[in-house]
């Protein structure tokens, strides 16, 4: 599928900052960058147009164009919407440590009645990426002693075994996302209006990746930034970034190095570090090896 829609120079800037990290290293002729996302290729040109190619290019390319028609009046019209998300009983999952390097991927699941969201909101719950991690462990205890959860993590030594051509990050995610939401209510029997999550592919082809497993939850809303409109969604970013800075502590007390979080160029000089101390099998156990950083890292050792 490709898909392909035109930004201003606002857009364009935010998109350069948003694929930094995921660029190919190719120059191309009259092309700002190119950049993989999981399944999609994004493609912007100088002249403010931008390419997406993949199977979930819908997907990415709505998220830019939501950004571009970002207007009071779509703002206010969108809200209305959207209340039917957030006023409601629902069960959400949303997952944290995908964008890492280091560091696990976990996953939760939440479920949130209407009762509970007055004591949600004066706790501050929201997308855990508008949380610095201080407040986070402050309040993720709070969030799970109140409502009824599942999480599953998935250790680097784990993901690097499935992960492959054929087993990609959004295959992953659809795996464990299902495994949570299917163990919540299966186990806890929730009385839910919606079940949410946060769409990072498409309804097809979230359930495309599925494939034949015997249970799969289905009667799901698929949703764009998701843990902004449903406070079961929020929670679930929430918990699932409390016990991912749990985890990433464990991985940096094993290695004695203060590990750097995302996957940018500090995570390159760490990732030095670590060959030279351990050897390059460390890795394995302790980053997800599919990313570019790998490759940045072993490219300047000897061996």
């Amino acid at each position: 599928m490709n898909v392909v829609i035109k930004v201003n120079d606002e857009i364009k800037k935010k998109m350069i900052e948003y694929y930094k990290d995921k660029v190919r290293d190719k120059k191309i002729p009259y092309v700002v960058f190119q950049a993989q996302d999981e399944d999609t290729v994004i493609t912007l040109y100088e002249s403010g147009k931008c390419m997406f190619q993949g199977t979930s290019a819908d997907v990415d390319a709505t998220m830019w164009g939501i950004a571009l028609d970002n207007t009071k009046e779509k703002k206010d019209e969108q809200k209305k919407k959207d209340a039917i998300y957030y006023n409601c009983n629902a069960v959400g999952s949303d997952e944290v440590g995908t964008g890492d390097y280091f560091g696990p991927i976990v996953v939760t699941a939440c479920y949130v009645t209407k009762e509970d969201i007055p004591y949600l909101e004066q706790l501050g719950v929201t997308d855990s990426k508008k949380l610095d991690d201080e407040k986070i462990k402050k309040i993720a205890k709070d969030i799970a002693k109140k409502i009824k959860y599942r999480s599953v993590i998935l250790h680097n030594s784990e993901y690097n075994d499935r992960h492959s051509n054929n087993v990609n990050m959004n295959k992953i995610k659809s795996i464990m996302h299902n495994k949570v939401l299917y163990q919540l209510i299966q186990e806890e029997k929730p009385k839910y209006d919606y079940i949410i999550i946060d769409e990072f592919a498409r309804e097809s082809r979230y359930y495309e990746y599925l494939g034949n497993s015997p249970h799969i939850q289905r009667d799901i809303t698929f949703l764009i930034k998701a843990e902004d409109k449903n406070l079961a969604v929020a929670c679930a970013s929430i918990i699932s970034r409390y016990i991912f800075l749990k985890e990433f502590d464990k991985l940096c007390d094993d290695v004695h190095l203060p590990l750097p979080k995302g996957a940018g160029k500090d995570v390159d000089k760490i990732g030095e570090e670590i060959v030279e101390k351990f050897g390059k099998e460390k890795l394995h156990d302790i980053a997800k090896l599919n990313f570019k950083n790998t490759d940045r890292i072993l490219k300047t050792l000897i061996y």
